[in-house]
């Protein structure tokens, strides 16, 4: 049976060094890197399952190493950071890590957070829903891949979740701290820049296709909801007109 595989990429040889001897305890096989252009070939040689990215490396640092990593494929990224200001893991999140985590690290933390990435990727025993259609929209869950009159629409997997959770629950206004906790986990709750920022590059990504922002409905004051069809786009009071590209 395929043991899931970690690529780890830091230049700490104690860090790589403890990692090993948490993963040997697990189902997970590591592959460690040493610097940017190092994990970039190892993410590329061996598909992981899961990419470990420390920010501070000595030839690519681990932000432009994600957003190499995020141009080519949707591999789950958590990044590691000794700084826990808010700015500075934000920035990381929208390159599109998945998750973050502070160094020192404990082993109980940093395998949680690991498995719980993967079990939201691959949960067990649930049953992959029929794709979403709204118009010439079309989310096909089970390949997580999504078109826009019949283009492909290139999404980071925060973009993806985001719309695949607003997918699942179309009709349904959602509010902001719901949505967080949805598509990024416990403990992002308040975390509006993240939500804002993610949705106005998934609605730039939708409009770019389409022409049209309408799908995504703001409702100022309580959440955002996906319309069930393109043409049944919530309207009333405090709904912003479908073509808006605001959070």
């Amino acid at each position: 049976m395929r043991r899931p595989c970690i690529v780890y990429v830091d230049d700490e040889r104690r860090y790589r060094e403890l990692l090993g001897i948490i993963l040997r305890r697990t189902k997970y096989r590591l592959v460690v890197a040493s610097g940017g252009l190092e994990g970039l070939d190892a993410v590329e040689r061996e598909a992981p399952d899961l990419v470990l990215l420390d920010v501070k490396l000595p030839d690519l640092d681990g932000f432009e190493v994600c957003r190499r990593i995020r141009a080519d494929s949707d591999v789950p990224i958590v990044m590691l950071t000794a700084r826990a200001e808010a700015t500075y893991i934000v920035r990381g999140l929208q390159l599109g890590a998945d998750d973050y985590v502070t160094k020192p690290f404990g082993a109980d933390e940093l395998l949680a957070r690991v498995d719980a990435i993967l079990r939201r990727r691959h949960p067990l025993g649930v049953l992959t829903p029929p794709p979403f259609q709204c118009g010439d929209l079309i989310v096909d869950f089970a390949r997580r891949h999504v078109t826009a009159r019949g283009r492909d629409v290139q999404l980071t997997p925060g973009d993806y979740r985001l719309l695949e959770v607003l997918a699942l629950n179309a009709g349904r206004v959602m509010a902001q701290d719901e949505l967080l906790r949805h598509v990024w986990g416990h403990g992002y709750e308040g975390a509006v820049d993240l939500l804002y920022s993610t949705l106005r590059r998934l609605r730039r990504k939708l409009y770019e296709c389409e022409r049209s922002s309408r799908y995504i409905c703001t409702r100022r004051g309580i959440g955002y909801s996906l319309a069930k069809c393109a043409y049944e786009t919530p309207r009333g009071r405090g709904a912003e007109p479908a073509g808006s590209l605001a959070s």
